[in-house]
């Protein structure tokens, strides 16, 4: 072969070997690649923590609800019975229940009622405690 050719040859070999070294490193849409991939995971993980923390807020939401639905059934059932024992002046009752404590206030005309609403109230499924504030009022 001739000089020329030998350095053409060379010329040739130096661009391949050139070349092919440039694609081990990562150009710009490589990079940009990466980094969109990065952000997607991070967005990824963001999403999942959230929708998690969204779960558990709502459970607890939950709960919340069903100790508020509770309490108003066990109020609503306390009125019933005041409302279904004779000699209760249930309108003069007032029932208040917050987790299961049941608070009574209000005036009633004997002790035997005030004791009697007290009974009624403790007697309700649900109730875990009367806070009997009834005021014995003598009829007029």
């Amino acid at each position: 072969m001739n000089k020329s050719a030998n350095l053409k040859l060379a010329c040739v070999s130096m661009l391949l070997v050139a070349g092919l070294s440039a694609c081990d490193k990562p150009g710009p849409a490589e990079s940009a690649g990466k980094k969109i991939d990065q952000v997607a995971d991070d967005a990824g993980k963001k999403i999942g923590e959230t929708s998690d923390k969204v779960a558990i807020d709502m459970a607890r939401q939950s709960e919340r609800a069903g100790v508020v639905i509770d309490d108003a059934e066990i109020t609503t059932k306390v009125k019933a019975a005041f409302f279904a024992e004779p000699g209760l002046k249930s309108l003069q009752i007032g029932v208040d229940t917050v987790k299961g404590v049941v608070t009574l206030s209000g005036s009633v005309d004997s002790q035997p009622n005030r004791d009697r609403a007290d009974t009624l109230a403790g007697a309700v499924a649900g109730v875990n405690e009367v806070n009997n504030r009834l005021v014995v009022k003598s009829p007029k």
